[in-house]
């Protein structure tokens, strides 16, 4: 806050004192003026007291009374008299029943001191907490004039009203607002006049507090004053806002003089330092006395209250100002010259206006403001005039009024262009006001959101403003984004509503996207991923014979996509009749000169992707045998067992087709039976109790069947064995038994079903980062047969619908580490497991978290006091708190040598100080301090040394004496001697240090006492200049000063002294600073002449300050040489400089040589002054590329198409005309397009432009036409 303004004199010479009255009396208060004519208002508790059947007010000359009638208990207020720039107050108490009438009060009151009058009764407010009241307005004014403040919005439920205050006194103001209906916690700001922000203020005067009503869900934003000063008056504003709503709210404060003590006993100024009780021993302190000199000066000064001294100043000669100023007692002699310039040049009071506009207004863009002015004469015309130009009364914009006195003019509907002077004329007369109109922030209505594209797709971000045609900032991972010329990025409008569009999004373009307006902005996260393969032609089933070629093929959509082919579950390796090929997105598998054994189901499986394709190949085999009449039954199978290598392996939801070869004659019975070997069947048909399942034909019919999924179905020479969609429970063993009556054979078939695994359990979060989070999770239950090779994470926000995956790798541990999230956002986590057939549903959510980072340590810990038993710490709030909110300090203390650290209370202090009790005395403790948020605690910090438990009798505190505040300069050789004083108990270390370093008692002389120390250096020398740092420490507790010591010493001569010119009688001379300054500034040099006859040295210029001169007056004929010394400090130079040539003053009639000059070099290399620029054309219709160039000697251009020459081509002609280089094709085609570039050559160097050029086909006339329809 500025300086306070010089107090005034009290305008009363009588004031009304403080009364006593029983109740149903009646009281009078009486005050006298020093000026008849001036005007009084009276207040209770700051409101203004009208004339009526409660109070009577009368006015007689310069006197002045209230009569309060009728006095009830309501009537105990403070009132105050009001008269100019003076306000006394005073009380009236109540008393019930007086216990001795006869008997005269113990204190009379006398008259009120203004300390006492700015205190209130208690009652009222206290030095500590006055809240400001709104003041009613004076009946005799009249009725009030319609506000001319902006319209609000309403959110304030209570705003801060207009309040006074005693200086020295405290005031508060208080806002509340309504958070119910809003969405974001609402700030709010506090100015001082038009513009001055008030949290850059907040000190030892000013301070701004905040709280929350839990239950009432209000905020209460107060602003203290404190010990308020004369200038704190004047017009406050205070600005709520909450996301796209504003409010605002002006008042005023206004303060009054405090008066001086009535009167002052100087003796009890003084005491003595006397420690034996005696009251003359002991020295005198003065401190006391001069604590009090402004009371004294005040007191002086209303001494003679009957004398103006103002009037007397304005009367008097210029000459007599400074005697009358210390006849009445005024020492600020610059303040009172201003302020009596100030009122010599008071305008004369205005005839035409009573009320003129307010200096400025202030209006949010949209609004309307009004704009009010009250005239001497009720019927006189008025102008009004915006910039100097008369406003016309036409159209709803501007609304002109005139009520009785009072003329207004409204603006609706507030723009930029309304930003004006305005200007009202009546008559010869005129009042000017400034309105500025305030643009409300621009706040994003709708946010961006997360979206995951495949490559090569078009994304589009979108976010709505709240004001159309705003300007808003893109950005990309903090990147800010422009329209270049390979068009990357499109920006598009649309009212409110804001796009950036992306075409063919790639891999690069991944990342956050940030929009920003000036009144907020939004974060979006752009995921990139590979399209997904499409199948353009599937495998076949194949049907070949004997030594026959078979070719399975099939086209997918990524040519780069690789993949494997299995033979019923094991995978296919290339050899000699085995041809495995991969060109562009065709794969084959070929095998030549096929066998019954190549029989089987064939998968193709891309690398990759959870899916595969199939198709069988059957052997067609022609045999003419001899077959017997009974042949027994054959099974013939090359992978019958429970092996590894002969498990046939089918993928749930896959077709299972088991297809055995048999023999056998008659026609045999096949039996199939699953989970139990097929010898157990016994011949007649019966089975065992432990079979899960049997099926059974009989000349190709099945006689029993298990389950709708299976068919079972028998051909000449093969039994086929078939599960619709396989299933878990599919897997197991599955036996084969045929019959007939020449006997029977078994055979064993193992089979696994393996699936995509089951998912996950719910991930756990671990720890939590700034940006970050680590979370872990459990393996599923069930691998699905096959190993796990991984997981894959998504992570949302928790209001999003929109998963965005973290890795598209599988990641193959359970644990993971992810970054790139926004602190203080709200988050959920989920886990897909991932084998060699495909990934499995998701895993449930992770608990919501939100990520954020510890705080940074508590800085500037301290010990703020100390005593036997108990020690206080004070330090200050982290640097760095980050998004979560501070929940407190943690505070603790162990015993040196020790490590077990205890904690000094039981949970968290909001303090930023604290003081621990119930120490022992004597320990010597360590004592940290961390602060805690939602992710736990910070650093500590820790005291740099341990803390001795024992009271400090006096703190220490050092005494720095006025000389020593300033640098302390002495000359080489001179002695210096510091006595710097001090104080505390018990006796404090006392440490001396140089520039950082300790001082070595080599260096300067050090002698302490318990009460001041001395820094002696008998001989100086310019090494002993620098910072001496004094550290007075009792334990933790310290003060320091530091003391600045410069040495100086004279200046080193001047050099390079030169003779630059001569001409007829005068020579230029031009010298460099000295090296050496002596360590002080150069002050100056003296410059001096010598005629080489006489060698006798006069001076030229003396204290000259600049490095060059002129000698003039030299004589013709003669020779001179000359010399400059240096000046600074100190002193001149030991040695000066001296010319080494010397200079003959010609006599006149000497031939002129003109002076020569070097040809200047016009050579420059070339620069393209206009560049290609990129042009689009038509098939068929002649073109032209144009660029300027400039460069000498006249380079050599050249002309390129795709970095060929073209020079020579017919097809194109080049032109060159004053530097204007033109390119013409003829009759250009499709094959004319690409990129064109100029090179211009010289001997300075080249420079090359070049420019795209895209050739459009012509359009065919028919399609001309359809398109004129």
């Amino acid at each position: 806050m500025p300086e306070p303004a010089k107090k005034t004199v009290s305008a009363f010479s009588k004031k009304p004192k403080t009364q006593e009255a029983e109740e149903g009396s009646s009281v009078t208060f009486e005050a006298e003026t020093e000026k008849s004519e001036a005007k009084v208002k009276w207040q209770c508790n700051s409101k203004d007291i009208a004339s009526g059947n409660k109070y009577a007010i009368t006015t007689i000359g310069n006197k002045h009374s209230l009569t309060i009638r009728n006095i009830t208990e309501e009537d105990a207020n403070v009132y105050a008299v009001i008269a100019g720039g003076s306000k006394v107050k005073f009380e009236l108490r109540i008393v019930t029943k007086p216990e001795d009438p006869a008997e005269a009060p113990v204190g009379e009151p006398g008259d009120v001191t203004p300390d006492q009058a700015s205190v209130p009764h208690p009652a009222a407010s206290t030095q500590g907490g006055t809240s400001a009241t709104t003041q009613d307005a004076n009946p005799a004014e009249g009725a009030h004039p319609p506000d001319t403040r902006q319209d609000l919005t309403g959110l304030f439920t209570e705003k801060p009203q207009s309040g006074e205050v005693t200086v020295g006194e405290n005031i508060t103001f208080v806002a509340r607002v309504n958070a119910e209906s809003l969405l974001k916690k609402p700030s709010v700001k506090w100015f001082k006049g038009k513009w001055m922000d008030l949290a850059s203020k907040c000190g030892k005067h000013l301070q701004l507090k905040e709280t929350y009503d839990r239950n009432t869900k209000v905020y209460t934003f107060e602003m203290h004053i404190i010990v308020a000063k004369a200038n704190f008056a004047g017009g406050y504003r205070c600005e709520v806002s909450s996301k796209d709503k504003f409010d605002s709210c002006n008042f005023d404060l206004t303060v009054h003089e405090a008066r001086a003590p009535e009167g002052l006993d100087i003796r009890a100024a003084f005491r003595r330092t006397s420690t034996d009780g005696r009251e003359d021993s002991g020295e005198l302190d003065f401190s006391t006395l001069l604590k009090k000199r402004e009371s004294i000066k005040a007191m002086h000064m209303n001494t003679d209250p009957d004398v103006d001294v103002w009037n007397i100043l304005s009367h008097a000669p210029t000459s007599e100002y400074e005697k009358i100023a210390f006849q009445y007692g005024i020492t600020d002699l610059r303040g009172m010259l201003k302020r009596l310039k100030k009122m010599k040049k008071e305008e004369k009071k205005s005839e035409a206006f009573l009320k003129k506009l307010d200096p400025a207004y202030q209006v949010l863009k949209g609004h309307k403001i009004k704009l009010a002015v009250e005239v001497a004469n009720e019927d006189v015309e008025v102008k009004w005039f915006k910039n100097g130009q008369e406003i016309q009364k036409s159209g709803s914009k501007y609304l002109f009024e005139s009520v009785g006195n009072m003329r207004y003019l409204t603006i609706n509907h507030c723009s930029l262009a309304d930003d004006a002077a305005y200007t009202c004329v009546v008559g010869d007369e005129k009042c000017t006001t400034e309105l500025f109109v305030k643009e409300p922030p621009v706040t994003i209505v709708k946010n961006l959101e997360d979206q995951m594209v495949m490559k090569g797709e078009r994304v589009e971000l979108e976010c709505e403003v709240s004001e159309e045609g705003a300007t808003v900032k893109w950005e990309k991972d903090g990147v800010e984004l422009t329209r270049d010329e390979s068009l990357k990025y499109r920006f598009k409008k649309d009212g409110c509503k804001h796009v950036l569009i992306i075409n063919e999004a790639s891999k690069d373009d991944g990342g956050h996207y940030k929009v920003k307006t000036n009144g907020g902005e939004s974060v979006a996260e752009l995921l990139v991923q590979e399209k997904e393969l499409e199948i353009y032609q599937s495998i076949a089933d194949l049907t070949v014979k004997a030594k026959d070629q078979a070719v399975f093929k099939c086209e997918v959509s990524d040519e780069n996509v690789r993949g494997t082919w299995y033979k019923n579950g094991v995978e296919v390796k290339p050899d000699t009749r085995t041809n495995i090929s991969h060109i562009g997105r065709i794969h084959k598998l070929t095998i030549d000169e096929v066998k019954p054994e190549d029989e089987g189901d064939y998968t193709f499986v891309p690398d990759g992707y959870a899916f595969n394709l199939s198709a069988k190949l059957n052997f067609l085999e022609v045999k003419i045998d001899y077959v017997p009449r009974q042949d027994p039954p054959k099974i013939h199978l090359d992978c019958m067992g429970r092996t590894a290598d002969s498990t046939i392996i089918v993928v749930a939801g896959n077709k299972l087709r088991l297809d055995v070869p048999i023999t056998g004659d008659p026609a045999p019975t096949v039996i199939w039976t699953k989970g139990e070997k097929a010898s157990s069947v016994r011949p007649d048909g019966e089975e065992n109790a432990g079979h899960s399942a049997c099926w059974t034909l009989n000349d190709g019919e099945v006689i029993t069947e298990g389950d709708g999924r299976v068919h079972v179905e028998s051909t000449k020479g093969h039994c086929i064995f078939t599960i619709e969609g396989a299933e878990r429970q599919d897997e197991g063993v599955y036996s084969v038994v045929v019959r007939n009556p020449a006997g029977e054979d078994t055979a064993d078939i193992n089979v696994k079903v393996v699936d995509v695994p089951d998912p996950p359990q719910a991930p756990k979060i671990l720890s939590l980062g700034e940006d970050s989070c680590i979370v872990q999770w459990e393996p599923p239950h069930f691998d699905g047969g096959e190993p796990i090779i991984g997981y894959v994470l998504e992570r949302k926000k928790l209001r999003s619908y929109r998963w965005m995956r973290l890795n598209f790798d599988p990641y193959p541990e359970t644990t993971y580490e992810a970054r790139r999230m926004i602190e203080g956002m709200t988050y959920e986590m989920r886990v897909y497991a991932v084998n060699n057939i495909g990934m499995s549903h998701h895993s449930p959510a992770s608990q919501p978290f939100v990520p954020v980072a510890p705080t940074s340590e508590p800085i500037g810990l301290h010990v703020e006091d100390i005593s036997d038993t108990s020690i206080t710490l004070k330090w200050r709030a982290p640097e760095r708190v980050g998004a979560a909110e501070l929940e407190g300090y943690g505070v603790e203390y162990c015993k040196e040598g020790t490590d077990e650290w205890v904690p000094a209370i039981q949970g968290l202090t909001e303090r930023s100080s604290m003081t621990i009790k119930n120490l022992t005395t004597g320990d010597k403790l360590l004592f940290r301090v961390r602060a805690y948020n939602m992710a736990g605690p910070s650093p500590p910090a820790v005291l740099a040394q341990p803390v001795t438990i024992r009271e400090i009798m006096q703190r220490p505190k050092i005494w720095l004496p006025r000389n020593l505040r300033q640098t302390l300069i002495k000359k080489v050789g001179e002695s210096v001697n510091v006595m710097i004083p001090f104080q505390g108990k018990p006796r404090p270390k006392v440490t001396w240090s140089k520039d950082g370093e300790p001082l070595q008692p080599s260096f300067a002389s050090i002698r302490n006492s318990e009460f001041d120390s001395i820094l002696f250096i008998r001989n100086t020398e310019r090494k002993h200049s620098g910072q001496y740092d004094l550290k007075v420490q009792i334990e933790n507790v310290e003060d320091t000063v530091k003391v600045m010591l410069q040495i100086v010493d004279l200046p080193g001569p001047p050099e390079a002294l030169k003779i630059v010119d001569v001409w007829g009688f005068n020579v230029a001379l031009e010298w460099k600073q000295p090296k050496d300054d002596g360590n002080c500034e150069i002050s100056g040099y003296t410059v001096q002449k010598a005629d080489k006859k006489t060698m006798e040295w006069f001076t030229v210029h003396d204290h000259y300050r600049r490095t060059h001169c002129v000698v003039s007056d030299l004589i013709m004929g003669n020779e001179y040489i000359f010399r400059v010394f240096s000046i600074n400090l100190v002193g001149l130079s030991h040695e000066p400089c001296t010319t080494k040539e010397s200079v003959f003053i010609q006599k006149s009639g000497m031939d002129y040589k003109s002076p020569t000059y070097k040809e200047h070099d016009f050579s420059e290399a070339p620069k393209f002054t206009h560049p290609l620029v990129n042009r689009s054309i038509i098939a068929g219709y002649n073109a032209t590329l144009s660029c300027a160039v400039r460069g000498i000697p006249k380079p050599k251009v050249t002309w390129y198409k795709n970095k060929m020459d073209i020079s020579n081509e017919a097809k194109y002609r080049m032109l060159s005309k004053q530097g204007i280089l033109t390119l013409e094709i003829r009759k250009p085609g499709p094959f004319d397009g690409g990129v064109y570039t100029c090179k211009a050559v010289n001997d300075k160097g080249e420079d090359v432009v070049e420019c795209k050029l895209e050739v459009r086909p012509q359009l065919a006339k028919e399609e001309k036409k359809d398109a004129n329809k």
